[in-house]
């Protein structure tokens, strides 16, 4: 770490007068990790980095070689948007080293630093921007909602909307910048846009956007959730990615003689996409309550076809806008905003860029209705369908080399024991709708 970039991230902080730091970083699984430290304490941990126990963390180390070494990157210091006992305190990102210095497999931050570095040796730089919608609920006992809206609402003044304000105000204060928030389908459901950025940047976002919309909310008496289907019958919650790659500056998904605007760079990306779509399905939606948002109906993903402004589709090409060609993008509509999005933007990337460099062809787009197609007229049309379960999200996943080097076999082999322990546990247990339905039947 250059000399000259410590001493400014230790200055700033101390002309803030900022007593104490939060370190991040997050396990494997998405959660974010934290511990606190001392000014005084800073420049000894930028120069030599922070010890900690490996084994500890989801993922992470086994016990006999748990020694990991926490870096912060100056490059993401923020202040908090509130105050904690009265004292402002900063945050930042770590990088996850070995000992001997070197990067730790296991650190999503470094996964998807690597796919990064590949595309970068292709000559690309990836800027992805995802749409997050979650759910405001009276605590965390239960879904009772706050407001009765739907889609775009503009509700009268009520908790939920100030809310979402607060949260945008927050973010903002973060350096963090938002595009536009709105009320979404469902209700008490809320969605805030984040602005483009490169992926990396993008995805330590994300992870402080979760921390932000829960603070707020924790902080007005209520709950926010992330969680892909907290309610039969109401619409999932989904982090829709807009994704492009720019080349010497230029968006490298656009061509000015295309009918559609789509280079064949963009159109190779998409096939890549959709040829990877149920092996990605696993990291992209990670758990049980996963695929009960992706059914049928909803607006949710479910067939894996690619479309112009179609919203069945598995991938879109929203509509391009004449003197816009930097806004030339596709849309993954499939991942939820549980999931990691280090590891989430690094299998995307790697599937996208196998069909860059295979040049794989892209199927015909969708114009009708896939929802309302029958399993013969899809068929016919070559259009298959993402894991309907986590088991088979899990043996989709299993049986993939792309992935397998995406993640690298640490990170891959955990996350398959992880999920295989999660599917037997709810696979064995006896739901209430059982209970309900047979019951006073059997």
């Amino acid at each position: 770490m250059p000399q000259e970039l410590r001493h400014d991230v230790i200055q700033k902080i101390k002309d803030q007068k900022i007593e104490f730091i939060h370190l991040w970083f997050t396990d494997v699984l998405g959660f974010l990790k934290s511990f606190t430290m001392d000014v005084e304490e800073l420049d000894n941990a930028m120069s030599e980095g922070m010890g900690f126990d490996g084994s500890s963390i989801q993922g992470f180390a086994r016990i006999q070689e748990s020694d990991m070494i926490a870096y912060p990157d100056p490059t993401t210091l923020k202040i908090l948007p509130w105050r904690q006992g009265g004292q402002l305190v900063a945050t930042m990102f770590c990088d996850i080293v070995r000992p001997d210095g070197t990067p730790y497999e296991a650190d999503p931050r470094y996964v998807l630093k690597r796919q990064l570095e590949r595309a970068a040796k292709m000559g690309y730089t990836f800027l992805v921007g995802p749409e997050l919608e979650y759910y405001y609920f009276k605590d965390d006992k239960g879904t009772e909602v706050l407001d009765r809206g739907t889609y775009f609402d503009q509700t009268t003044r009520d908790l939920a909307i100030d809310l979402r304000k607060d949260t945008v105000r927050a973010l903002k204060r973060f350096g963090i910048q938002v595009e536009y928030s709105h009320h979404e389908v469902g209700p008490s459901q809320h969605e805030i846009d984040l602005r483009y950025a490169e992926a990396l940047t993008m995805a330590d976002n994300v992870m402080t956007y979760r921390v932000v919309v829960k603070e707020v909310a924790q902080a007005n008496g209520v709950y926010a959730s992330f969680m892909p289907k907290p309610m039969y019958g109401e619409a999932g919650s989904g982090m829709h990615v807009h994704q492009s790659l720019f080349k010497d500056g230029r968006n490298a998904f656009y061509d000015a003689n295309d009918p559609y605007h789509l280079s064949a760079t963009a159109k190779s990306y998409i096939a890549g996409i959709l040829a990877h779509a149920r092996e990605t399905c696993l990291i992209t939606n990670q758990w049980v309550n996963s695929y009960k948002r992706l059914v049928s109906g909803y607006e949710a993903p479910v067939y894996i076809c690619w479309a112009h402004r179609n919203r069945s589709a598995l991938v879109r090409v929203p509509m391009y806008k004449p003197g816009k060609e930097n806004a030339t993008r596709v849309e993954l509509r499939s991942p939820d905003p549980a999931c990691n999005p280090y590891l989430a933007f690094a299998v995307m990337l790697a599937a996208g860029l196998d069909g860059i460099e295979k040049g794989l062809t892209l199927p015909a787009d969708v114009t009708d209705d896939v929802y309302e197609m029958s399993e013969s007229e899809r068929a016919a049309c070559g259009i298959g369908t993402l894991p309907g379960d986590l088991d088979e999200a899990i043996v989709e996943m299993e049986k993939s080399d792309l992935v397998r080097e995406a993640l690298g076999d640490q990170v891959f082999e955990y996350i398959l024991r992880n999920k295989k322990a999660e599917w037997i546990k709810y696979h064995t247990r006896v739901t209430p709708y059982e209970l309900e339905a047979y019951l006073p039947l059997l």
